[in-house]
């Protein structure tokens, strides 16, 4: 990140430009972030810029320029979570599911896709148990406190979400080998 202590520096001190150039430096891996949790890129993009504005009056409480990016990131996911409890009304089933597939199953599989794309297909509830404990490596005690939702909902959405990227990728894999006979 090439001036990031310099534009921090900066900032700090209401530096307009600055601050501009930290924006351009992070939106586009933020608005991505929020997005995941939204599905929705208007609100991604509301969130982003109310994020940033509240990144930008707080930026004293952030005390060095390296830590930065993953404070910044703190407050998008928050805030992205935040926006989601507020406006959504998300069902969560309270089933526990067995984990048949291994995460290295999973990683296999999740090679030569788009990410972004996927999670605009999966359910909402799993979304986000599945970004907070994969992503932010949360755990379900964690996850259940910040969604207000029971430990055993948190792991049964979680499994429940890898369970569906496992079809959702058998799905893809057999209309790809479909599309290639066809050609042949």
């Amino acid at each position: 990140m090439e001036n990031l202590e310099k534009n921090f520096l900066l900032a700090k001190k209401q530096d307009r430009k600055a601050q501009k150039a930290l924006y351009d430096m992070f939106s586009a891996k933020m608005l991505a972030l929020s997005n995941s949790y939204t599905n929705n890129l208007h609100d991604a993009e509301d969130i982003l810029m109310s994020a940033f504005m509240k990144c930008f009056t707080r930026l004293d409480e952030c005390r060095d320029w390296k830590s930065f990016p993953f404070w910044l990131r703190k407050i998008v996911v928050n805030d992205s979570i935040s926006f989601v409890r507020k406006n959504r009304n998300i069902l969560y089933a309270d089933i526990e599911i067995a984990d048949d597939y291994s995460d290295e199953d999973m990683d296999e599989k999740l090679e030569g896709f788009n990410i972004e794309e996927i999670f605009l297909k999966m359910p909402a509830g799993y979304r986000l148990v599945f970004n907070l404990y994969v992503f932010e490596e949360r755990k379900h005690q964690e996850i259940s406190e910040i969604l207000n939702i029971s430990e055993g909902t948190s792991k049964s959405q979680l499994s429940k979400a890898k369970k569906w990227l496992i079809e959702f990728l058998k799905t893809e894999e057999n209309e790809k080998r479909d599309t290639e006979t066809v050609k042949v």
